[in-house]
């Protein structure tokens, strides 16, 4: 949170999605860039609390450059740690594969608060969709 990864939004890019919370404000812009198959470039930039904004981060230091879809297979992957209600068993292949990400398995406990950690990854997840369009 206090260090946020590709925080800004890149002049070139394929498709922007803006994303909000409605539950308590959150909202990140997020832009992305589609090369050979690839996130070649994702920036975003928003507000709200320190899970929206570090898990936004977070996201997007794990799918920058990486291909498309490793991308959606890792929102698929974070969409189910925060739909267990702090009740995943995470392996070490897990661990490895979602890095940092795994630091949001707590928060699954509080569904008021599961949406905050989405939101950054949905966003990622529409704005490739948009741009493979």
């Amino acid at each position: 949170y206090k260090n946020p990864q590709h925080r800004g939004l890149p002049a070139d890019f394929d498709a922007e999605v803006h994303h909000v919370n409605p539950t308590c404000g959150d909202e990140v812009t997020l832009r992305v860039k589609i090369a050979d198959g690839a996130i070649a470039d994702l920036g975003w930039d928003g507000e709200g609390c320190s899970i929206s904004q570090a898990s936004t981060s977070v996201m997007s230091e794990l799918v920058t450059g990486k291909p498309v879809e490793h991308a959606i297979q890792l929102q698929g992957r974070f969409l189910e740690l925060m739909q267990s209600r702090g009740e995943a068993e995470l392996s070490e292949s897990d661990e490895d594969e979602l890095e940092d990400a795994v630091a949001f398995e707590g928060v699954s406990k509080y569904p008021a608060r599961v949406k905050c950690a989405l939101l950054g990854w949905m966003a990622m997840k529409s704005a490739v969709t948009e741009a493979q369009a």
